[in-house]
């Protein structure tokens, strides 16, 4: 089953874990110092926050998926849509090790398509996967916008 992901960029991590707890009425599910999730069921999202970036808004979008086979489909998909993608295997990103298919849609806003592996106990820098510094998560390093 697919989850709709969304991470927001936030100058403040306790007001913004404050309006969305109340926005969502339920918690965040995961909490770090520089980092909240929501992993909603109503509606069906992975909400993510970040204090790591230096640009405030969005910094990406996303299809969760929960196996592999869903994970190739739109992967497949997005090879049909004609754009450059970039395949990230094993990634450590957001406290989390997960496989993810990146790309830029036509406004150069990042997408991933992503399947979460196990959950790990940093942020991440996967030096096997160089991401851009400016982003707050991993993100596309060689997708670029046509």
């Amino acid at each position: 089953m697919k989850r709709f992901h969304v991470h927001v960029s936030v100058n403040n991590l306790s007001e913004s874990i404050r309006f969305y707890s109340a926005m969502f009425a339920a918690e965040p599910t995961v909490t770090q110092p520089d980092y909240a999730k929501w992993m909603l069921d109503d509606p069906r999202v992975n909400f993510a926050i970040s204090q790591r970036s230096a640009k405030i808004g969005l910094d990406h979008l996303g299809i969760q998926v929960d196996s592999d086979t869903e994970l190739h489909t739109l992967n497949h998909q997005l090879e049909e849509a004609s754009v450059p993608v970039e395949t990230q295997k094993n990634a450590a990103c957001c406290y989390t090790k997960s496989d993810k298919y990146w790309t830029l849609d036509p406004q150069g806003i990042a997408w991933e398509a992503f399947h979460s592996l196990t959950s790990i106990p940093t942020f991440g820098e996967d030096t096997a996967n160089p991401v851009k510094k400016e982003s707050a998560c991993c993100a596309p390093s060689t997708v670029s916008k046509s």
